[in-house]
């Protein structure tokens, strides 16, 4: 799981925000695994759900304010 949570955090770290189902398919993993280690690192305060319309998870303190 240790491995998995960082393939997840690392992933994150190229993208605003990604589905946990987009990141299972990054990361070749199963995405009950994923949503359940992006669980674990929600509890940790790694990672934080947004919910824009359907849920994403991001880095948590990551900016998601629009440019322009």
């Amino acid at each position: 799981m240790e491995e998995m949570k960082a393939k997840i955090l690392e992933y994150l770290g190229t993208v605003s925000k990604a589905k946990t189902k987009e990141i299972a398919e990054k990361i070749g993993e199963k995405k009950r695994a994923v949503d359940k280690a992006c669980a674990e690192l929600a509890k940790e305060g790694k990672v934080e759900y947004l919910y824009i319309g359907t849920s994403f998870v991001t880095l948590a303190g990551k900016d998601h304010t629009p440019k322009g």
